[in-house]
């Protein structure tokens, strides 16, 4: 099995068809999947690992075909995804709203010019830094305006100490009108509104409810335990006024400085 689709395959183990402790009040109602359920699941992601074995092999002819070019060593590759699906986890058949890393984790693959391959790094980034970085590569200016930053420095191995902490996700819901194409019920994961932020090493979720999750993802990579009930007060509190400034930023430095939250 190609890198990629080993990816895919190792964010669906523990996680299917178990809720979290203390889930959501849109969640906790979902019984265990059907047997029905479980063979469209397991039919749909086997398809699903295949179409991204396809799109390895088409990365693979095209940077052969950049290096029988002689341009391979001044082509940046970039692969990325707009965003994750789950498929069984946390009794959910297939979608794509919920906070969980099944549907806020892509990948992000970069090859080129002064990037070591094989390569990793653990920073924040997210997908309003691929159009600054993109200017960047073609050696064009980037507008004061934009929130996201530059990540050709982090590909090619420079030092980043004062990058962000902590990425923002925001999802208004539920959305249930007849004309979305990506409409979604209880079933498939259809949360209200919340805003959340994910760090290195935890999630932290706030419902238009005034209910929370969060979940150590050091202690819990499969966000199986929501241990926000038990938070202290200045915990609690840190977080909430992260949140809410990260949310609340309307400018280029504001909301770089949101992105530095608590460890």
């Amino acid at each position: 099995m190609d890198g990629l689709s080993q990816w895919l395959t190792a964010s669906r183990t523990a996680a299917y068809d178990r809720l979290p402790t203390n889930p959501p009040s849109w969640l906790a109602d979902n019984g265990p999947l059907t047997a029905q359920e479980k063979s469209t699941l397991n039919t749909n992601f086997r398809k699903r690992a295949q179409s991204v074995q396809a799109v390895d092999r088409l990365i693979g002819n095209l940077r052969a075909q950049l290096t029988t070019n002689g341009i391979a060593d001044n082509t940046y590759v970039v692969f990325s995804s707009d965003n994750g699906f789950h498929m069984g986890e946390y009794r959910l058949t297939g979608g794509k709203q919920t906070a969980f890393d099944t549907d806020v984790r892509v990948p992000l693959v970069v090859a080129g010019p002064g990037v070591v391959p094989g390569s990793q790094r653990t920073e924040i980034v997210q997908n309003i830094d691929l159009a600054p970085t993109f200017q960047r590569i073609g050696a064009a200016d980037v507008g004061t305006h934009v929130d996201g930053r530059n990540l050709l420095p982090l590909a090619q191995g420079e030092a980043a100490p004062n990058w962000r902490t902590g990425a923002l996700i925001e999802h208004h819901g539920p959305n249930q009108a007849a004309d979305d194409p990506d409409a979604q019920d209880r079933r498939n994961g259809s949360p209200i509104t919340y805003e959340a932020l994910r760090t290195a090493t935890y999630t932290y979720v706030e419902y238009s409810n005034g209910e929370r999750e969060y979940y150590d993802r050091t202690a819990d990579p499969h966000q199986l335990d929501n241990i926000a009930a038990g938070l202290s007060a200045t915990r609690r509190a840190a977080l909430h006024g992260a949140l809410t400034s990260y949310v609340a930023c309307h400018s280029h430095s504001a909301c770089w400085t949101a992105g530095h939250v608590p460890a």
